[in-house]
């Protein structure tokens, strides 16, 4: 779709009723008026529940009769995820849904009544008003195989902050109670976790044989063969430990806690993993996405994820743009500002962008020579992150061309590419 202001503004006509929502969690309000901001019908709730949502497809309806409109748009300002069951309702019906910049929001409802007051009546005829002049955006609703992507990619994303969360909790036990663990154990791998199952404490170390200690850790879930110059360490800095000896007992609770969900996030996240996997093979664009070298499975989940299918969009910058990497500078008069990107996208693709170019630059020989090309350039030499700015932005481009015209990666083509772009700017 044609996305330019211009087109936004076509969209709403002298027949147009247009629709103003703030959402809530259980009752949202609505306020029509026509194509020059005047009310048609003062703000009134909307309860969330089917009974509210098809009340309003009723009043919608009347209101189009009653004012001679022939079509509708419903502008909604995204709060959280309250806003989709509405979504999903509309779309259904047929009523055109766009959303309003809730900053947008913030910033214009001082315009009527020039007070800072903040009530969802009020802010429904904001954004009825920001609608009507065409300032807004298009949502796309998740489907198939995009929405159970972006469910399991949030879920999965859930899953390792709870698992760095309760590691960095183990790493706090073993710094009262064993110190010298971190000495041994670089990891919490099958051996280190056996030890901290069956051996929490130091007086259960100390004391013993190796082949005492290998027994028991056998017993442990998935260790067949403990590892004895890791157990000989263990006894060796045991004996020296300057561990708490305090509140053990419910230290016992905690580590063994610790340990069993631990484990759990482990199965939990491989489980998940492989289904996100197969999923993603399952999409037109995973064959193209893996001829990136550098890019593996883990990353393209995130990536299909974040992005959907590339069919959905025809031109880099609107990639970019929902990346929020789009430039944005300051230069007022003489003075000149720094150009930094916007952050006005999704903050989550951003990060993907940035774990992917990270390894991209080490092991894609193209990504790589790109980054030192524009550090190292003369003109205009960038830092390293600026650089990776630059890369993932490139990176964008490249994957929009070589899904949308079915091409694996050429990563000679896009050096040529670059490098026949400078030398045309510098001559």
């Amino acid at each position: 779709m044609n996305c330019t202001q211009n087109h936004k503004i076509d969209q709403v006509t002298d027949e147009t009723l247009v629709v103003g929502m703030d959402i809530a969690k259980r009752k949202h309000y609505a306020c029509f008026v026509d194509a020059r901001g005047r009310v048609l019908q003062k703000s009134f709730p909307v309860i969330q529940s089917k009974q509210g949502f098809e009340q309003l497809d009723q009043r919608i309806r009347q209101a189009m009769n009653e004012f001679g409109k022939t079509k509708v748009i419903v502008a909604i300002e995204p709060t959280g995820h309250y806003w989709l069951n509405l979504a999903y309702f509309l779309e259904e019906k047929g009523i055109p849904l766009v959303m309003v910049n809730p900053a947008h929001v913030r910033r214009s409802k001082e315009l009527d009544d020039n007070l800072p007051t903040k009530h969802d009546a009020k802010d429904a005829l904001v954004i009825a008003r920001l609608a009507k002049d065409g300032r807004f955006s298009f949502p796309r609703l998740l489907r198939d195989i995009e929405a159970n992507l972006r469910v399991g990619s949030t879920l999965r994303e859930k899953f390792m902050k709870e698992h760095t969360a309760v590691r960095n909790a183990m790493i706090r036990w073993t710094d009262r109670y064993f110190p010298e663990f971190s000495a041994v154990f670089s990891s919490f791998g099958k051996m280190a976790l056996a030890v901290l199952e069956l051996t929490p404490f130091l007086e259960e170390i100390t004391g013993r044989t190796v082949e005492e200690l290998v027994e028991i850790y056998r017993q442990s879930e998935g260790l067949k063969a403990p590892q004895k110059p890791k157990i000989r360490k263990l006894l060796e800095v045991a004996s020296h430990s300057i561990g708490v000896t305090e509140g053990q007992q419910m230290a016992r609770l905690e580590i063994a806690a610790l340990v069993h969900r631990y484990r759990q996030l482990e199965e939990e996240i491989a489980a998940l993993d492989a289904e996100l996997t197969a999923l993603a093979q399952t999409t037109v664009e995973y064959q193209w996405l893996k001829t990136v070298d550098g890019l593996g499975d883990a990353t393209i989940v995130d990536l299909l994820a974040e992005i959907g299918s590339f069919a959905h969009y025809r031109d880099p910058r609107q990639l970019i743009k929902l990346a929020g990497l789009t430039l944005k500078e300051n230069s007022p008069g003489q003075h000149k500002g720094q150009k930094r990107i916007s952050k006005r996208g999704r903050k989550q693709l951003r990060s993907v962008l940035f774990r992917t170019v990270i390894p991209l630059i080490r092991h894609n020989e193209a990504f790589r020579e790109l980054h030192k090309y524009y550090t190292t350039r003369a003109a205009n030499p960038l830092s390293k992150k600026p650089s990776i700015v630059v890369l993932c932005g490139k990176l964008l481009k490249v994957l929009l061309t070589i899904c949308t015209k079915k091409q694996a990666f050429d990563g000679e083509r896009m050096r040529q590419d670059v490098f026949a772009h400078v030398q045309v700017r510098a001559a």
